[in-house]
């Protein structure tokens, strides 16, 4: 199918895992893609394979955000889709009595004000097109308590999800949709990386997803290629969990 043809869609975070995948995913539904990173080779190289554009910004500063969309509309014409993915875990996020507070505003920079930011300046263009579609990547911690903490990362996925609702509220009669993507575990080299070090935090986090597996970047690109399509017409401010069952569980298959 190509359900995305002939629209200019632009994806942050798009040099690796899911953001990666979902480059390659609205280029084979037929969309012109906008690769931004903040590392120049992994957002090049992923340009470079969906035949796109690769734009460099930090997504945590404000003019180089505005820059972004408002070159993206200026070269274009338009922008249709915002897929905005970009976000870290770093090691030094974890208990609350743990976390410093650079540690703590750096996640939220990262994670949370980059979406409010991406949002600010995507539904300008989109109010005056009248129609866009704008996926923001929450995560399953938002719906769900860990005792293996990751303070920031939660909060700020928390952050995602209510400024979601909020938008995805007030823009609905004039034709922007904003849905909120919950990832449970996916199998992104941060991930990988994270657990070949330490098999016991990934078989303690395993046994509670009833798939008894991590899922895979292309999963996730499926998802977000039907909420950034017509397909998904009728759904705005919502949550869309595609997390192997975790957060439906209470006890989980042997």
């Amino acid at each position: 199918m190509e359900r995305l043809a002939g629209r200019v869609t632009v994806i942050t975070g798009a040099g690796s895992g899911i953001g990666l995948a979902t480059a390659r995913r609205f280029r084979d539904e037929g969309a012109f893609v906008v690769c931004v990173d903040v590392d120049s080779d992994a957002g090049k190289a992923a340009a470079e394979a969906v035949a796109g554009e690769f734009v460099h910004c930090d997504v945590g500063d404000e003019e180089q955000v505005r820059a972004l969309f408002d070159g993206v509309a200026a070269r274009h014409g338009r922008v249709d889709v915002a897929f905005n993915n970009a976000g870290i875990s770093p090691p030094d996020d974890d208990s609350i009595l743990e976390t410093g507070l650079d540690a703590w505003e750096r996640v939220i920079r990262v994670n949370t004000t980059s979406v409010y930011l991406c949002c600010k300046y995507a539904i300008p263009h989109m109010r005056r097109q009248g129609k866009g579609s704008i996926v923001n990547t929450a995560s399953f911690v938002a719906l769900m308590g860990a005792a293996t903490s990751q303070i920031a990362y939660t909060a700020s996925k928390g952050g995602v999800l209510a400024m979601t609702r909020e938008l995805g509220v007030q823009f609905a009669r004039e034709g922007i949709r904003v849905n909120a993507l919950c990832p449970g575990p996916i199998a992104t080299p941060l991930l990988l990386e994270l657990f070949a070090k330490d098999p016991e935090r990934a078989a303690r986090r395993l046994v509670h997803v009833p798939m008894g597996r991590f899922g895979e970047p292309s999963e996730i690109a499926a998802a977000v290629a039907f909420l950034a399509s017509d397909d998904a017409s009728f759904m705005t401010a919502s949550q869309f969990v595609v997390d192997g069952g975790i957060t439906g569980a209470y006890v989980t298959p042997l």
